[in-house]
């Protein structure tokens, strides 16, 4: 009785509110407990999806996959054609250097290099014994001349008048060889100026109408010794065509044979170039870009 007068009581007395209390975090759940959703849930899931949506992501996906590729195709396209035209063009380069300095290749060594040209202290003693010679005579023709003149014996006179002839006959060629070997001073001197004029009708040859050693100066990117200062003069000469005039002393025809020592160099550094570039083009497949040297003429 006492207890249901007690629960009479409780229940008749008002509802408390509840209390508040600060708690901790709630524990993770463990990847075991957490529901997995199977193969055919998600099967499910994408059938639910509406008509068409996944077959228009897919030809999305695609498309721009296409687009990628043929982005890339035409990127290799766009490269592969500027490498064919800077082929091309070096090519081409290549070829017009070979066809404007052929005439290197024409050079002669030995008659610009001009080896037997008589030094200067052969034409000193040549010319020492062209005075001598020259002395005596005159001194011959002197006591000759006194004679004449009653200043001297007749017979010293006549002595003079002999040796005066054998000094005119010592002077001539034919003569003189009967007994020396040596060149006489006006040999020496007629041997130089045909060795020049030999060099310079050469070099005229070599230069032709259009100035062969200004041509090779384009060169100048397969040896730079073409650049040297030193060969300024003769390139302003060759550009005016007026070079084979202006070689008028052996050094300058020297020069002109260094600067074509180091045109040959160059040239055959051009040559190797260039049928390294026709290699490249056949490898390539590029059979308009291979082309052939120009026979020498």
């Amino acid at each position: 009785m006492a207890e249901d007068q007690s629960k009479a009581t409780q229940a008749d007395a008002p509802a408390q509110a509840p209390v508040l209390r600060p708690g901790r975090a709630a524990d993770p759940v463990p990847a075991d407990a957490r529901p997995s959703v199977s193969a055919s849930a998600l099967a499910g899931t994408v059938a639910i999806t509406k008509p068409g949506q996944g077959s228009a992501a897919a030809v999305a996906s695609d498309a721009r996959a296409g687009a990628g590729e043929s982005e890339s195709e035409s990127d290799d396209k766009t490269n592969g054609r500027a490498e064919r035209v800077t082929a091309e063009s070096r090519q081409r380069k290549l070829r017009q250097m070979l066809r404007q300095c052929d005439r290197v290749l024409l050079m002669d060594f030995d008659l610009l290099a001009m080896n037997d040209w008589p030094d200067n202290y052969t034409l000193a003693g040549a010319r020492r014994n062209r005075d001598l010679w020259l002395f005596s005579a005159l001194l011959a023709a002197v006591v000759f001349l006194g004679g004449l003149a009653g200043l001297v014996p007749a017979w010293v006179a006549g002595g003079g008048f002999g040796v005066f002839v054998m000094i005119l006959l010592h002077g001539v060629p034919a003569v003189r060889r009967i007994y020396t070997s040596k060149p006489s001073y006006l040999d020496l001197l007629v041997t130089r100026q045909r060795m020049l004029r030999e060099a310079k009708r050469h070099a005229e040859h070599l230069e032709g109408a259009s100035g062969l050693i200004w041509q090779c100066a384009q060169m100048s990117d397969f040896n730079p010794a073409l650049r040297n200062s030193r060969f300024s003069y003769l390139l302003r000469l060759s550009e005016s065509r007026v070079l084979p005039r202006q070689l008028t002393r052996r050094e300058h025809v020297r020069l002109y044979l260094i600067y074509l020592l180091e045109a040959e160099k160059a040239y055959s550094r051009v040559q190797e170039a260039f049928f390294e570039g026709n290699q490249n083009a056949i490898d390539h497949g590029w059979q308009d870009v291979v082309a052939e040297p120009v026979p020498r003429t």
